[in-house]
């Protein structure tokens, strides 16, 4: 009964490398120095900050307060002030040692976050501005390619190169692209329109994961305008709320992904919810299947939302304890995750109260079944990302 991060090689499903200063600036042409995104002094408050064009966006540090030792509204500000492990591979894979993680699925922060800024550098740009950090993640992950797997960035704003761009990515080794779920935000088809079906059946063709995460922004504003005014007028309880059902938000998706038809058009394609949490996702498919049945859709599916959901949807958890009894409903379908470093992270530190990954699951799933804790441990994701 239950494993330790010894017995397995842990398999972290969403970790995040905070992007370095010139990541940009050093490998577009010199024409675009000036208007791609770069890290410059803010008159305003003297600190250093992302900006792109005019736009201020949040300081390097601020989606990297593992381990940091104040609270929020507090947060940490230049790259001196957070992990050398957020942002350097050598020292990224010594905090993976440290945590007892074998390997790490690499998400972005700034082209994530602020995706519809992205997009408004214009059609040439951004799509270069994509491909620049596709390749420079792959750079970074050839630290150590066993172990920091690249996921890769879509210019999903024009789905003809997004297609082209995922050929090419998974080509060059990346395993599997960033999506998202709420483009109606910014003026484009909902996610499950066919209007993204090319997409989608090249994904399905590849053999590699549509990965909705959570962090990705929808708004056409991006993320820093939402940001700081929550800091401006921070409220902590305010906050974990928010933080809490922004969370609980990804049962959205995963219902939509189950009753809109997706999966019947593409039947062998993976769908993976990142920080989708685990422990409602047990009573969200019973119901489903409840008024699946009552209001009639049956009769014009081969499949209940719960089978759809077993056959080709994955999701992720990481603090989660009470509810890990439960994972015996879907054994095959959830993955371990540490969000490292981001606020909600399994990273201990004076104002955290997460353990060490390590310490996290030699507790947490003490009376997990081996076999169901090396399945969310490892094994589901191998089979999800095509790893070892």
């Amino acid at each position: 009964m239950g494993v330790t991060a010894s017995d397995v090689r842990v398999i972290d499903t969403d970790s995040h490398i905070i992007e370095p200063e010139d990541l940009w600036t050093a490998r577009v042409p010199k024409k675009f120095v000036n208007d791609v995104p770069t890290v410059d002094l803010k008159p305003s408050d003297g600190k250093r900050h992302w900006r792109i064009g005019d736009r201020w966006l949040m300081t390097p540090g601020f989606y990297a307060p593992a381990g940091f030792s104040e609270y929020p509204p507090a947060v940490p500000g230049d790259y001196d002030e957070i992990p050398l492990g957020s942002w350097d591979a050598k020292a990224r894979l010594e905090v993976m040692d440290d945590y007892g993680l074998y390997s790490q699925i690499l998400y972005p922060n700034l082209i994530g976050f602020e995706a519809p800024l992205f997009i408004q550098l214009g059609e040439e740009l951004s799509l270069l501005c994509t491909r620049v950090y596709n390749d420079w993640l792959l750079e970074w992950a050839s630290a150590d390619p066993n172990r920091l797997i690249p996921i890769a960035m879509l210019p999903f704003w024009n789905v003809e190169e997004s297609v082209k761009e995922m050929e090419r990515c998974v080509e060059a080794g990346h395993r599997g692209v960033l999506f998202a779920n709420k483009y109606e935000l910014i003026g484009l088809p909902p996610f499950t329109s066919t209007h993204w079906d090319p997409i989608y059946e090249a994904a399905q063709s590849l053999g590699i994961s549509i990965n909705f995460h959570v962090g990705f922004q929808s708004s056409a504003d991006g993320a820093a305008g939402m940001m700081t005014a929550a800091l401006e007028h921070f409220d902590a309880a305010q906050t974990a709320l928010f933080t809490s059902l922004s969370l609980m938000s990804n049962a959205t998706s995963l219902a939509t992904v189950v009753t809109s038809g997706l999966c019947e058009r593409f039947p062998t394609l993976k769908f993976v919810s990142v920080e989708s949490g685990f422990g409602y996702v047990t009573y969200l498919m019973e119901v489903l299947d409840w008024h699946w049945k009552g209001y009639g859709a049956h009769k014009s599916s081969s499949l209940l939302p719960s089978e759809y959901f077993r056959r080709q949807c994955y999701g992720s958890f990481w603090f989660e304890r009470e509810t890990l009894p439960l994972l015996a409903t879907y054994p095959d379908n959830f993955m371990f995750e540490t969000d490292y470093p981001h606020p909600t992270s399994m990273s201990p530190g004076p104002c955290s109260p997460a353990q060490k990954p390590a310490d996290h699951i030699a507790e947490a799933f003490a009376n997990v079944p081996e076999d169901l804790a090396r399945k969310a441990l490892h094994d589901n994701a191998a089979a999800v990302y095509n790893l070892t």
